[in-house]
């Protein structure tokens, strides 16, 4: 992308929000590492439901049972995808790829870094697909999520993790 005086624009290939709130990291990291947690605090409508164990190390993996619909733009009907887990550090982050039936496979990460603050966590969502599939990139539809999903998904997990506590801050 250039502008009218012929510089180069950076293109946005990331998403992060944060957001405090009133637990501790690991009660939100147990969140997170539970499939059915990703569920729960998925403000998309695409997850609904999850099989498999709590993830406890990179590599580790579990299904989500997905419906594209709650999107409104790609008709995918009901599928699949395993999310494999890229970073796992405890209580501070945890980021995955999600790897389903579309091919070449897409490559975007998702992810959480936690910050142990006084008030509680500062909590960061981020949403990332600078390395995708040159395929996906030249199709020009990311991000799939948008910046206010991702707000939105951390005040459900702090409504999770912390119901009926003010927003710290």
């Amino acid at each position: 992308m250039t502008s009218d005086t012929n510089e180069t624009v950076p293109v946005r290939e990331r998403l992060e929000v944060q957001r405090a709130i009133a637990a501790k990291p690991a009660d939100i990291f147990s969140v997170l590492c539970d499939p059915n947690g990703h569920v729960a605090i998925d403000s998309s409508g695409m997850l609904m439901s999850a099989e498999g164990e709590p993830v406890t190390a990179a590599g580790d993996s579990f299904v989500v049972h997905m419906d594209r619909d709650a999107l409104n733009d790609v008709d995918l009907g009901l599928y699949d995808v395993t999310v494999t887990i890229e970073t796992f550090v405890p209580d501070r982050e945890i980021s995955w790829k999600a790897l389903g039936r579309i091919r070449p496979q897409i490559g975007h990460v998702y992810g959480y870094r936690l910050e142990p603050i006084e008030e509680g966590t500062m909590v960061t969502s981020f949403y990332d697909w600078s390395s995708i599939d040159p395929v996906w990139r030249d199709a020009g539809i990311f991000p799939v999520i948008s910046e206010t999903a991702l707000r939105a998904t951390l005040g459900i997990l702090a409504r999770t993790v912390a119901p009926g506590l003010p927003r710290p801050l």
